[in-house]
């Protein structure tokens, strides 16, 4: 059985516009995770125009990505049954009408809303567009591809900074999502035309695992909230040990389910594949630490230093430029050095840049510090990707990226969340204390990661270890 879009996308009759493909299917992908970035140099305005606290501001970052993560692997899933062309499309006109609504918002509960929305379409579009990416591409063109679209979201994280700079500083805080509105309709017409269509749909096709989906998303939900709440009320409190208490019954009762379901969301046992075990580990780790480095910079340029969100989204261009030189540089060497030791690399840079600040902070400091450690999670999206979704068959494709996305996603929301309550007393106040402690609690978790990828990562494609199939 093959993935519904490779019909005209064999290794013997690539399809003649993958390319141009890929440049949309890129592009749709760097909104995403854009989304993500731009909205943390605009938090402070946006606090201030709706009277928003510390943790409404985190939900601000949480609800989409946690929404976007926790939904993921049911989006590959639909991917698989339904065809990545639909799944791609309706995932697109989604997300962009809810970010027309999440411009519009008036209160907190409709920014959030908002938010959730964005995170659905994501959550929808995400994986089916991953999954074309592996599809429409075959040996040594698909390691680079997936190193273009590695890069595009690498960089798009640091470019979001810059952009919601430009734009709260121009036309307002709601543009960081209405910008969104006509690129992502004249992506969807672009792909309607360029994608190929599906095969015709089997018969008996299984139903989709709802259940399975609410299980991963309200555990997800449920730790995410305990990181978040220790900020205010302590890291060993009771709230927060129910909280995780919560989560990991959750995340045992979905495997569980998974096991016994006919038609499960998501095949466990890919999980207990070294590679895509391997490759879920780094992704969620450098768009952790990734998020972190963000959210606390951009804070402490505007809220501790009184900078400009034009300001400070300039001074997160050399970010920008450093993840992307990263990401390219990386997917260069990745097939002639192997993923070990690039991935030890990639985090022992990550861990020396954000030790730069955590030493001495500075604005040059911060810069310096971030750029660096940006280069090194840079690396880590390729090297991830590649590791994860380099071996597997084409029917696995969609379920697979949908794993890899999810712990993206998953990344995102523990980096916010941690980082808030780290940093929660410079967050509300005036000392500096907490900025420092969040980018040692990043140095740390950096370095502490580096020594677990020296023992899990595979090394050169001759030597990887499959695991189980």
């Amino acid at each position: 059985m093959t993935h519904p879009s490779v019909r005209q996308t064999s290794p013997h009759e690539p399809h003649p516009a993958r390319w141009r493909i890929l440049g949309f299917l890129g592009v749709a992908q760097l909104m995403l995770i854009l989304d993500v970035t731009v909205v943390a140099i605009a938090l402070p305005h946006i606090a201030t125009d709706l009277g928003l606290g510390r943790e409404a501001l985190t939900w601000t970052v949480s609800a989409y990505t946690l929404t976007f993560g926790g939904l993921m692997l049911l989006g590959g899933r639909i991917t698989d049954l339904v065809g990545a062309k639909r799944v791609v499309l309706a995932g697109l006109l989604l997300f962009t009408t809810a970010s027309l609504v999440t411009g519009l918002a008036g209160s907190a509960g409709l920014l959030v809303g908002g938010r959730i929305g964005q995170g659905v379409g994501a959550a929808l579009l995400s994986p089916a567009a991953l999954s074309l990416v592996v599809a429409l591409f075959d040996g040594e063109e698909r390691n680079k591809a997936l190193g273009v679209w590695s890069a595009l979201g690498g960089g798009g994280a640091a470019l979001g900074v810059l952009l919601g700079g430009l734009l709260t500083a121009g036309p307002g805080w709601p543009w960081v999502f209405h910008v969104n509105v006509p690129i992502g309709l004249v992506i969807a017409a672009a792909l309607a035309t360029l994608l190929p269509a599906r095969m015709s749909e089997s018969a008996g096709r299984p139903r989709l695992d709802v259940l399975g989906a609410i299980l991963v998303t309200s555990s997800s939900a449920s730790l995410i909230y305990a990181f978040i709440a220790a900020g205010e009320r302590g890291w060993l409190t009771a709230l927060t040990g129910w909280l995780v208490l919560a989560a990991a019954v959750g995340y045992v009762l979905f495997v569980l389910w998974q096991r016994r379901t006919r038609s499960p969301l998501m095949d466990v046992r890919l999980l207990a594949r070294r590679p895509v075990a391997t490759g879920a580990f780094l992704i969620l780790m450098a768009t952790a630490l990734m998020i972190a480095v963000f959210f606390l910079g951009t804070f402490y340029f505007q809220h501790a230093l009184e900078y400009g969100a034009l300001r400070t989204g300039l001074l997160f261009l050399p970010v920008a430029l450093a993840t992307m030189i990263g990401a390219n540089l990386t997917g260069r060497m990745l097939g002639r050095w192997g993923g070990r030791g690039l991935a030890v690399a990639g985090l022992t840079i990550a861990a020396i840049g954000m030790a730069v600040p955590a030493v001495s902070m500075s604005p040059v400091s911060v810069v310096v510090g971030v750029a660096v450690a940006a280069a090194g999670t840079g690396a880590m999206f390729v090297i991830a990707s590649a590791t994860a979704l380099g071996q597997v068959a084409p029917h696995e494709a969609g379920i697979s990226s949908g794993i890899v996305s999810t712990f993206h996603e998953f990344g995102a929301s523990i980096g916010a969340a941690v980082m808030s309550s780290v940093a929660a007393a410079s967050l509300v106040g005036t000392t500096l204390s907490g900025f420092t402690g969040g980018f040692t609690v990043a140095a740390i978790a950096a370095a502490v990661s580096a020594v677990v990828a020296a023992l899990v990562t595979p090394g050169r494609p001759g030597r990887q270890d499959p695991g189980p199939s």
